[in-house]
């Protein structure tokens, strides 16, 4: 599987989390916690909001503890809301088109987990794109898909029913298949004003997720920052150290807000197609 963050606050040096944190997520690009996957080095990428419109992303198939740029980049560049992602894949391919995170105009989308029996359902699934966003698609990832269904299914305009709709149809086509365990997925999405998070499995054993507790909590990331501010909030899928009361697990099946140091959590089902 994968491993990714998101920061929404104040804005930071982005090395403040990305690197400089007990158990950073290039440390977990080498040594995760998560049984299935220890290592992930199969590609990375970085998304970040600043002073224009669009999301800057920078992102390359080489491990992410192996690149220089990354560690210069992340050094130089201040931004109040970002999401990085590693890689471990599932059977696509290793190539740039397939890291996360998918950017679309103001969105960001990272996904850790994947469609079972992804060969199976894949063309189906992408017939299920709508026809302008069809040729946005680049890589060969269940992930990329389940991004653009979630667009054509209207994340712009409610982004909990667009991500319910296209869980819905994956399981739906999966039935039809005969595929079982259609679903893993934690997601993390942003449009530059708030983060949505998404723990979800089909067969109710979602991959782990977390929330920062508080502002304080945040600062622990980090303490040689300094600079987080009251509404400072991370989504990680593992700690970023090992102070387990300051990370909140996210409960199965939920849908998380963040907005302005602002957390809801509500239920998360899929809706049929």
């Amino acid at each position: 599987m994968c491993r990714w963050l998101a920061y929404s606050g104040a804005p930071i040096l982005i090395e403040d989390v990305l690197f400089k944190t007990d158990h950073s997520l290039i440390d977990q690009s080498l040594r995760a916690a998560d049984v299935h996957n220890t290592t992930n080095g199969d590609g990375f990428g970085l998304g970040w909001y600043g002073k224009r419109d669009v999301p800057g992303v920078y992102k390359d198939i080489r491990p992410a503890w192996n690149d220089t740029n990354l560690q210069a980049l992340a050094a130089q560049i201040e931004s109040p809301m970002f999401l990085a992602h590693v890689r471990a894949t599932t059977g696509s391919p290793v190539q740039r088109t397939n890291c996360h995170p998918f950017s679309h105009e103001k969105w960001l989308f990272v996904h850790n987990g994947l469609i079972n029996e992804f060969d199976k359902l894949h063309r189906d699934l992408a017939f299920a794109v709508s026809p302008e966003l069809f040729p946005l698609i680049r890589g060969t990832t269940d992930s990329e898909l389940m991004f653009l269904l979630a667009l054509s299914f209207g994340l712009n305009g409610d982004v909990h029913a667009g991500l319910s709709r296209m869980a819905g149809l994956v399981e739906n086509t999966a039935k039809l298949h005969g595929v079982e365990n259609a679903l893993q997925m934690t997601l993390g999405i942003s449009d530059g004003e708030s983060l949505y998070a998404v723990r979800y499995s089909t067969a109710g054993d979602s991959r782990s997720l977390f929330h920062s507790a508080s502002r304080d909590a945040t600062m622990e990331i980090a303490p040689e920052a300094g600079r987080f501010s009251r509404d400072a909030r991370a989504v990680v899928s593992e700690p970023l150290n090992d102070l387990e009361a300051e990370w909140i697990p996210v409960p199965e099946a939920s849908f998380l807000t963040i907005t302005k140091g602002d957390i809801s959590c509500e239920p998360f089902a899929p809706t049929a197609p």
